[in-house]
């Protein structure tokens, strides 16, 4: 597996940071749109999965295939440079500042939602034969996955928002220690089995991920669910970044860098048995 101890992933994180800061739009919004496209087709195979079998765990065990596919091929999904663009800053690498960070995530997440919706589209013409007849079994499905996920949240009032908010928090923990896990290994199949982990796990526990979530509300509205757009931003998309923003960046970025980037000193034993503070 070729492991890299975290105090040289930690480096890499900072740099990665840097390298999507300063990459320039065009590559940005190429890199983000076919990550949004992977991923959102990823999560119509989950579905199809889990609709055919009955099997949630099934479809939660085969879906990370997209997330390693993206990766694997450069592309960036919001989740991932929430967690890394800030890290070049803390680290006062030179043109970092806040203007280039939300620069590069208004790219990725335009770039992400573009890709999202383009195979949100292919896959309703799909579900509805070109939409000449209902959806079958998985878009039916998947109109009922954005109903109890938007107006379901909004049902509960202040305790929905803070559900899907917790949701997502504990999303992009997940999903991001998956992007800092395949920073583990110089081998493929390394890369492949330590993201594969954490990004089963967010699946199978129901999380909210916003780029997962840019495909299945667009796609259940497309396909008859009983919400609105201003159900999906209102309940879900937003809230869902906020989550994602502030999971991806505390648990994961901010943890790293803090004990494995900036290691505090030792304590120092002046007695047997007796360390200094």
């Amino acid at each position: 597996m070729s492991y890299v101890t975290p105090a040289e992933f930690a480096t890499k994180m900072i740099e990665a940071g840097e390298s999507k800061v300063l990459m320039s739009t065009k590559d940005t919004l190429i890199r983000s749109y076919m990550a949004g496209a992977i991923l959102a087709l990823a999560a119509a195979f989950a579905v199809t999965i889990a609709v055919n079998t009955g099997n949630f765990l099934v479809a939660s065990l085969l879906f990370p295939v997209g997330f390693c596919m993206l990766y694997l091929l450069g592309f960036d999904l919001l989740t991932g440079v929430f967690t890394l663009a800030p890290l070049a800053l803390l680290a006062k690498r030179p043109g970092m500042t806040w203007g280039g960070i939300f620069r590069n995530w208004g790219l990725v997440f335009l770039g992400n939602f573009a890709g999202a919706m383009t195979t949100a589209i292919f896959m309703a013409i799909i579900f509805t034969m070109g939409f000449s007849q209902e959806p079958n079994a998985v878009g039916q499905r998947i109109g009922v996955i954005g109903e109890a996920r938007t107006v379901g949240y909004a049902a509960a009032g202040a305790s929905g928002l803070l559900t899907v908010f917790i949701r997502a928090v504990m999303c992009n923990w997940m999903v991001s220690t998956g992007v800092v896990a395949a920073m583990m290994s110089n081998t493929v199949s390394g890369k492949i089995m330590a993201m594969w982990m954490p990004i089963l796990v967010f699946f199978y526990l129901g999380f909210e991920h916003s780029i997962v979530n840019m495909f299945l509300f667009p796609s259940g509205i497309m396909l008859g669910g009983e919400f609105t757009w201003g159900d999906y931003l209102l309940y879900n998309e937003i809230p869902v970044i906020i989550g994602n923003l502030v999971g991806g960046l505390t648990f994961v970025g901010g943890m790293i860098y803090a004990t494995h980037y900036k290691t505090s000193p030792k304590r120092v034993v002046t007695g047997v048995g007796t360390p200094a503070e």
